[in-house]
């Protein structure tokens, strides 16, 4: 029996499984495909962006050199600056096609932003990434099985019983991260809420007959949405049919110069088609992210169109959050109620995400009243205040979990503080455990931290920049748990250690 069956080989699934194998758990991968690597996930289709928290989870997990070596573009970082503020990024993205101008950007005002070896945006494949992380498993001990199509789950109090065809796979627990179809979803019987598709989206590499008709980049039209990569023959198209498109079998030709002539407004012509599809911006999320035994992580708990690139960079945050409660429970230290937590911060993530998408879609419609909200949006993205607004958004700079703190710092993802010796933070968690970082004189934290040696690094000693504190305690996913003034109690930080790392080991 295995701790986790994951199913599900994606970039979600392979990062859980890596959060769980440097925790110790025996992990188990099942994916459908029988190859890793498929046209799809390569570039130029299988192109993604990564946000600023995305990429600093791969650089707390030691993996940020290979995953910037395979990016095609990404944001200089800005650890060695001479100020202690980070640099303006390069990109910030669009919101419902209205591209964003990064200058426009006011880091000054993004909470609590500290210089990092970090960039803050990765425009990168999909099999690249998958690359990065089935290496890191693979040295961890995770165990990956391709091939296998998951058709039936049994469960019961003391585990879960995956079945296969003719094959049976037993696991304390079973994770889905096997996408917007997820076969664990529908056979764990979760609930499946949300709002049905205004489109139908197509993406294609293709070459067309006179590329001049059509401009590059994204383009709001008066009929729908159009977007042309110049150097590399991606075609994206968004044409509000309702969802009509029987999705059932590809996009034709013929088909797809259809859509593109009508989105556009030109008679530009389609030559040769090399991969093609369709999607709709479908808006559905799971009521809960567990049932018992099972859970959901990614498109298997939450689905909505790919504007903005949301979707990737909301599954890895799943993975992190979860990864290291999962593995406690796994292990047996997991404070009461630390694994229903999961469901409790990330949903509401998951909902903000899926109004976020529908946001997008309601300003891109092909009517009179989308456009004039078009106009005032593009109004809005001109100010320095709409579009930090918006990059915030789309960076995850503005999540914060609510955990029943009022200083402005807990919940949200630490800054990268650095020691006066040079140490990071991000140094300090690659080996998977919470962080206390001590900035008292006195070191007056270093008797309470001891008691979670296994769970708990401790590192003392002034920070170039503190930010005015005097400890933090960072959780296992990054996310500050406790801050604490010049002088931090002992008491009052172990009591925030207890609630989030269980019992000390004494």
């Amino acid at each position: 029996m295995h701790d986790v069956v994951i199913v599900g080989a994606g970039p979600v699934g392979l990062f859980l499984a890596c959060e769980l194998g440097l925790a110790g758990c025996s992990v188990l991968v099942l994916e459908r495909e029988p190859e890793p690597g498929s046209p799809w996930r390569a570039d130029p289709l299988g192109m993604r962006g990564l946000s600023d928290a995305s990429v600093v989870g791969f650089y707390r997990r030691g993996m940020l050199h290979p995953l910037t070596a395979a990016a095609i573009v990404s944001d200089e970082p800005d650890a060695d600056s001479d100020t202690d503020e980070p640099s303006p990024p390069r990109m910030a993205g669009h919101f419902a096609g209205m591209v964003l101008d990064a200058a426009n950007v006011d880091v000054t005002a993004l909470p609590y932003r500290l210089p990092t070896p970090a960039p803050g945006f990765m425009l990168i494949s999909l099999d690249a990434v998958e690359s990065v992380l089935s290496e890191r498993a693979a040295k961890l001990g995770v165990e990956i099985r391709r091939g296998i199509t998951v058709d039936a789950l049994a469960s019961d109090e003391e585990g879960v019983l995956v079945h296969a065809g003719d094959q049976e796979y037993a696991a304390r627990w079973v994770v889905g991260c096997d996408g917007g179809r997820s076969a664990v979803r529908r056979l764990a019987g979760f609930e499946f809420e949300g709002t049905e598709p205004q489109f139908t989206g197509y993406t294609m590499h293709a070459t067309l007959a006179d590329p001049e008709k059509l401009s590059p980049g994204i383009n709001l039209t008066p009929t729908g949405m159009y977007v042309r990569m110049p150097a590399d023959g991606h075609i994206g198209m968004a044409d509000f049919d309702g969802g009509a498109f029987d999705r059932s079998q590809p996009p034709t030709r013929e088909h797809l110069q259809t859509v593109l002539r009508r989105v556009s407004g030109t008679d530009v012509t389609v030559s040769d088609v090399r991969l093609a599809s369709s999607f709709t911006d479908r808006a559905m999320q799971t009521t809960t992210y567990r049932r018992g035994r099972v859970l959901l992580a990614g498109d298997a708990a939450h689905i909505h169109s790919p504007l903005g690139g949301q979707g990737l960079n909301t599954g890895i945050g799943d993975a992190l959050n979860l990864g290291w409660k999962l593995a406690a429970t796994v292990n047996g230290h997991a404070p009461d109620g630390l694994l229903d937590t999961y469901t409790q911060e990330r949903h509401p993530i998951g909902a903000r995400v899926l109004d976020w998408s529908r946001a997008q879609v309601a300003v891109m419609k092909p009517d009179p009243h989308a456009q004039a909200i078009q106009g005032m949006i593009r109004d809005l993205l001109g100010t320095r205040d709409g579009t930090t607004y918006v990059f915030e958004r789309i960076s995850g700079s503005s999540i914060r979990y609510d955990l029943g703190s009022e200083h402005p710092l807990v919940g949200r993802n630490a800054p990268d503080f650095r020691l006066e010796d040079g140490t990071r933070l991000g140094d300090l968690m690659q080996d998977g455990r919470g962080v206390a970082l001590d900035f008292s004189a006195d070191r007056r934290l270093q008797a309470s931290a001891m008691g979670w040696e296994s769970r708990l690094r401790y590192a003392a000693g002034p920070a170039r920049n503190d930010l005015g504190l005097g400890a933090v305690l960072v959780r296992p996913d990054g996310v500050v748990a406790w801050a604490g003034d010049r002088s931090p109690d002992p008491e009052v930080f172990e009591r925030a250690v207890g609630n989030w790392l269980g019992s000390p080991e004494i």
